[in-house]
């Protein structure tokens, strides 16, 4: 029922990865490891592992993650077979040893009405120390409430940390950004329906901060910006209805920056500014408006 989904790429923190699944006390899963044409053949690490964990092992040979680590994803997905339920866990993440446990012990009080489950989460540097408390959520909890919430740096979100639906997932699938950066957080929004995320706080997800994942990185600015703009664009021109009227301006402000942080804001978009400031009238927003609209086109 339930598919763990490994895109692996570094063997650096692999085996303590798959030793926490090992470590399952519950081993209703299926493992399913794509490989990324890596330099660093984890085979003499998976023999270690046979027969102790159900896995499949699959090689690719074509580096897809150099160029869109959302189609790794996808064709790591792809390798599981009927599971209903999936979770993609980074390979140098970890789960504590009752994840799978009490993902089937609340199943009965979510399975039709939520398509996304999350769980509580710390995070680990390279050296294998905590560097953040356990991290809870609200139990039920709007995608919407909840992105608004990450967006203003009052909780925290990763990939890893994520049990969602097949279904959802061959519904929408994750969009493309750079990166794909931004890619998990719509995808909840999509994935979840209008259906609320559920939480799980009595079991919680590693996830790893170091130089050698994205997260880590300092030299990929550029990539997360044209992510960000990606992201933010389709938040404000597909989902800001559905956000609550307070939050609208704080979305479109931030459309704007990120647009800016990448080239100047056309005037098509100057204007679908505008006219979404003044549906969700507030008089300082709105006029600030118009006088960046002056003041950017004076200064072209």
């Amino acid at each position: 029922m339930l598919a763990i989904i490994i895109p692996y790429y570094k063997l650096t923190f692999f085996e303590q990865t798959l030793e926490s699944l090992k470590d399952q006390t519950d081993q209703r899963f299926k493992v399913y490891i794509g490989d990324d044409a890596s330099s660093e053949n984890p085979f003499f690490l998976l023999e270690k592992f046979k027969g102790k964990l159900d896995f499949t092992y699959h090689r690719f040979e074509e580096n897809l993650g150099g160029i869109s680590l959302v189609k790794q994803w996808q064709r790591c997905i792809d390798l599981s077979n009927k599971e209903e339920w999936l979770m993609v866990l980074g390979d140098d993440d970890l789960l504590s040893n009752t994840v799978v446990e009490k993902f089937y012990s609340n199943l009965p009080e979510f399975e039709n009405e939520s398509n996304v489950v999350r769980f509580a989460s710390m995070t680990y540097n390279e050296e294998n120390k905590k560097t953040s408390e356990k991290f809870e959520h609200q139990k039920w909890e709007t995608a919407l409430d909840f992105y608004y919430k990450r967006y203003k740096g009052l909780t925290r979100s990763s990939l890893s940390e994520y049990i969602f639906t097949k279904n959802s997932y061959l519904k929408y699938g994750f969009r493309d950004y750079p990166l794909a950066w931004h890619s998990d957080d719509m995808a909840w929004i999509d994935f979840s329906e209008n259906k609320p995320i559920y939480a799980i706080n009595n079991s919680y997800v590693v996830v790893r901060l170091s130089e050698i994942n994205i997260t880590g990185k300092k030299d990929n600015y550029e990539l997360k910006n044209k992510a960000e703009q990606l992201f933010f664009t389709d938040i404000v021109r597909e989902k800001l209805s559905f956000f609550k009227s307070i939050q609208r301006n704080d979305l479109l402000m931030n459309y704007e920056i990120a647009i800016k942080k990448n080239r100047k804001v056309t005037f098509e978009e100057w204007i679908f500014l505008l006219i979404n400031y003044f549906k969700n009238f507030k008089i300082v927003p709105f006029l600030k408006c118009i006088r960046r609209i002056f003041k950017d086109n004076l200064t072209a």
